[in-house]
This record gives structure tokens, C-alpha cells and sequence, in this order.
């Protein structure tokens, strides 16, 4: 072969021009780094046990969590944080290099050996498991100009409007409502008159999950039926109970004498948040705070500019008074810079 390139000089010319050719147009194909990746893959776990102090949920989440963690391939280290709000995060770090799609199953599989040991308010609250970085890309404060919206209805609008939104965004891993909670129904027991009909605050809790449920109530002149039946209607049954006046008539017991207790009898039932522990505010007006995290080895400046543009595209639909002309939305800012912001000084929850 050798003998044949040494007598044909222009074909051995030719095939390494085609070679070079060939190299120079793969590599306009090749992915091509300018600063190789430095930050490792994380992993957060995060849920929230209602009602709990930090000590409680350190021991009865955070421990089982990390008890099983302990050990997945290539992991280096595990840091959880538990406040006494009844939140807790977990956050478990790789090795740099790894790929965080197997680290997020690994760590999927891990969780689900824990899951057993958990209580069943967490199982039922849920668990969120997802990759991204431990701390916040960008910050948005969104606030009513003119006061007419409080920090409640702002957090839902962003919880219903915004967060989607946000999450398509390529290379968000995380988006997360620092301020107000969302809306929830709220019910203050009086325990003057639990004492007085012998009643626990179980008894309330189970009436109360037993009653709020979907009962499908199946159809009429269904199959099998006679030949004459030509027409099946579907029946649908009251759902799950939406106004405080619906939670208020609960029924919790039921005497022998023909009375009945009702929850409004034992309680006070009204609309309040999810959440009483943490609001935002935004050049000392309320505001809901939403937290935007990248996933690893995303872009950050080519994600910030993507939420910036997202943001600028939702302002035109926000609702009356928002002050379109004087952005309804605070100025983002980057995690290096929180001090160095008032923005992000008053945008950050407190």
C-alpha cells in the first residue's frame, strides 16, 4: 500500500486536502467550551412538615433522608436545612463531571427507601425532588404600584401566571416563591369548646378528610342494559369543597338525640394563606418574591436574559392598576450581588 501512494504522489495529496476538509468541517460540529464546568451537580430534596419546629423535622425527615443518601455513587456531601416554618431542604452534591440526570435517579432511588420512615404529613404534603443549583440566579419582586392587590393575591398570581412561565424557560432548574404563601383554608379551633363536647383535634381533622373528597357517582342506563335504553347519562357529583361556609358544615359528629356538630360550632373557618412566616417586600410595599434557580451547566447570562425577556412578555397581561409604565416588576439581580442591590435588598424575603 505504500509502494502505491509513493509512485502517485497526487492521489496521496488529494486524500489528505479531503481528510483536512473533512476534519475542519466535523469540528465546526463539535461542542466547544470556553470554561469548563467548576460547579458540581446538586440535588435538592425539599418538603415541608406542617406545624413542626426545625428540631422535629431534623429528626423525623432530615435523618431518614440522609441516613439512606449516605453512601450514593459519587457523592461527596450532604447539607440540609430545616427551619421552624415546617420547610426543609436538602441539598447532595456530586462529583464534578458526573451527569445530573443519573444523579437526580439516584438520588430518586435512595429517597424511596426513606420514604417509609417519613411521617405521613410529609408523605401527604409530598416531596419534591429536583437538579439544580443551591442558590438563587435571579430575584423578581412583583408588587401593585397603587396598593390594590395584597401580598396574598400577588403570590398566587405568580404561583398561577408566572412560575409556569418561568420553569420553560431553558436552564431554569427552580423556581421558588420566597414572599407570601398561596391561598389556603384555614381552621382555627377553639379548644374552650373541644373541651366542652369532648372532642380532639382529630376528630376534627378526620371529618374534615373524609368529607373534602371526589366521589364518582357513575352513570344512568350504563351497559350492560335493556335494548329500549338508548341514551346514558353521566352523573356528577358535588367535588371537593371550595367556600368557608362549605368546610364550616362539616358535620364532625352526630348525637343520639338527632343534633348535630358541625365545624363552624368548634371553629372559626376562613381564606388565609398556606403560610404565615415569611412576606416580601419591595421598596417597603408588599410584594411577592419569586426565586429563580439555575440547573446545572446551564448558561447563567444566556438564562437571565431569557427570564428578562419572559418577564417583559407577562407585564403586558397583568391586571389593572399594575403601572405598566413604570415596570410592575422589580429589576433582577443576580446571586453575587445581593448586597450591592437595593433592589435585591428589598426583594429578599424577611
Amino acid at each position: 500500500m505504500s509502494v502505491f501512494f509513493i509512485r502517485r504522489p497526487i492521489v496521496a495529496m488529494v486524500i489528505a486536502i479531503l481528510t483536512v476538509l473533512g476534519g475542519l468541517i466535523a469540528m465546526l460540529g463539535l461542542p466547544v467550551a470556553q470554561f469548563p464546568d467548576i460547579v458540581p451537580p446538586l440535588i435538592q430534596i425539599s418538603t415541608s412538615y406542617p406545624g413542626a419546629d426545625a428540631l422535629t423535622i431534623e429528626q423525623s425527615v432530615a435523618t431518614p433522608i440522609e441516613q439512606q443518601m449516605n453512601g450514593v455513587d459519587r457523592m461527596l456531601y450532604i447539607q440540609s436545612t430545616n427551619a421552624n416554618d415546617g420547610s426543609m431542604n436538602q441539598v447532595v452534591t456530586f462529583d464534578v463531571g458526573t451527569d445530573a440526570d443519573v444523579n437526580n435517579v439516584l438520588v430518586n432511588n435512595r429517597f424511596s427507601q426513606a420514604q417509609p420512615f417519613l411521617p405521613d404529613a410529609v408523605k401527604t404534603f409530598g416531596v419534591t425532588i429536583k437538579k439544580s443549583l443551591a442558590f438563587p440566579l435571579m430575584v423578581v419582586s412583583l408588587y401593585s404600584p397603587d396598593g390594590r392587590y395584597d401580598p396574598t393575591f400577588l403570590a398566587n398570581y405568580a404561583l398561577i401566571n408566572i412560575n409556569d412561565a418561568l420553569l420553560r424557560v431553558r436552564g431554569v432548574g427552580d423556581i421558588r416563591n420566597l414572599g407570601s404563601s398561596d391561598y389556603a383554608l384555614r381552621v382555627w379551633l377553639k379548644p374552650e369548646l373541644l373541651a366542652r363536647y369532648q372532642l380532639t383535634v382529630a376528630d376534627v381533622q378526620n371529618a374534615v378528610r373524609q368529607q373534602n373528597v371526589v366521589n364518582p357517582a357513575g352513570q344512568l342506563g350504563g351497559e350492560p342494559s335493556p335494548r329500549s335504553q338508548q341514551i346514558t347519562y353521566t352523573i356528577r357529583a358535588a367535588g371537593r369543597l371550595v367556600e368557608p361556609e362549605e368546610f364550616g358544615a362539616i358535620i364532625v359528629r352526630a348525637n343520639p338525640d338527632g343534633s348535630i356538630l358541625h365545624v363552624r360550632d368548634v371553629a372559626r373557618v376562613e381564606l388565609g394563606t398556606l403560610n404565615y412566616q415569611q412576606y416580601g417586600t419591595f421598596n417597603g410595599r408588599p410584594a411577592a418574591v419569586v426565586a429563580a434557580f439555575q440547573s446545572p451547566g446551564s448558561n447563567s447570562l444566556e438564562v437571565a436574559n431569557n427570564i428578562r425577556a419572559t418577564m417583559e412578555d407577562l407585564a403586558r397581561r397583568f391586571p389593572p392598576a399594575s403601572a405598566r409604565s413604570s415596570r410592575p416588576w422589580s429589576r433582577p439581580c443576580c446571586s453575587s450581588c445581593w448586597s450591592c442591590s437595593s433592589s435585591c435588598r428589598a426583594g429578599a424575603p424577611r
